[in-house]
């Protein structure tokens, strides 16, 4: 494994009195690509939000790029790290370009203007994502699918070491799911971007992921490889639902089929 950028060592953390995560830890390298699986309710986003700084109340160490959290001020954080949500319908009346240029805040102090690699970021980020054609539209005339390319590029153009995303295709149909996958194992094998994903879709998990790791009742269940991952007996174990795993002619690992109740 590489060098880790994310360290995370007995993360817990309780909201509205329910402990949510229960002793978490984790290694994650730099640029690997991780998945984080498991059931809704397991404390996947919570996990997400307590590396992006959203939740900070929690109990435990986290250090990114070598410094503990604390450490860090929410600028530098925001250096090197950016954040995805999950995709509910959010829009805003900015362009697409506005909003994509929004991601360049934290390289920017209160009295300066945008410079040339500020540009240069945006116009990368926009044509990464595919948005080119609709850079001067709205957010809000756009489909589903086209804002949530939107958001991933404003995170790019952000230009971090780090990018933690939250379910970044649920809601989505067929085609802009494959985008949006293709544009973060691009970001990950090719720029060397950290990528920490949240996914509901584990066909989408095995076939993007260097390693992933399964969350059960907030705490880890399992950590491996993709290989590791398709076997329908662990994914039984995680998920409390039967599986199967059927040999795909068009990729490598088994595509993986959920069933009944266990």
């Amino acid at each position: 494994m590489p060098d880790a950028i994310i360290q995370i060592k007995d993360l817990s953390i309780d909201l509205s009195g329910n402990e949510i995560l229960k002793g978490v830890s984790m290694n994650i390298g730099a640029g690997e690509y991780i998945s984080i699986i498991g059931p809704n309710g397991a404390g996947k986003t919570t996990l997400v939000k307590c590396i992006a700084g959203i939740y900070t109340d929690w109990r435990g160490a986290i250090t990114i790029d070598g410094k503990s959290f604390a450490d860090h001020g929410s600028k530098t954080l925001a250096k090197l790290q950016s954040y995805v949500p999950q995709a509910e319908g959010r829009s805003t009346p900015l362009t697409v370009e506005e909003f994509v240029t929004m991601g360049r805040y934290p390289h920017l102090s209160a009295f300066t203007s945008l410079k040339s690699e500020d540009y240069d970021a945006v116009g990368k980020a926009i044509e990464s994502a595919g948005l080119t054609e609709f850079r001067h539209r709205k957010l809000n005339t756009l489909s589903g699918g086209e804002r949530q390319m939107a958001f991933i590029a404003a995170a790019l153009a952000q230009e971090t070491k780090i990018l933690l995303l939250d379910e970044p295709s649920t809601f989505l149909d067929y085609r802009h799911q494959a985008n949006v996958a293709a544009l973060l194992k691009k970001s990950c094998r090719e720029n060397g971007i950290t990528v920490v994903a949240v996914h509901h879709d584990i066909n989408t998990a095995t076939s993007s992921s260097d390693r992933l790791y399964a969350i059960k009742d907030g705490a880890i269940a399992f950590s491996g490889t993709p290989a590791e991952t398709a076997d329908s007996a662990l994914l039984g174990s995680i998920y409390g639902t039967e599986f199967r795993c059927t040999p795909s002619p068009d990729r490598p690992l088994p595509y993986v089929i959920s069933g009944g109740a266990l």
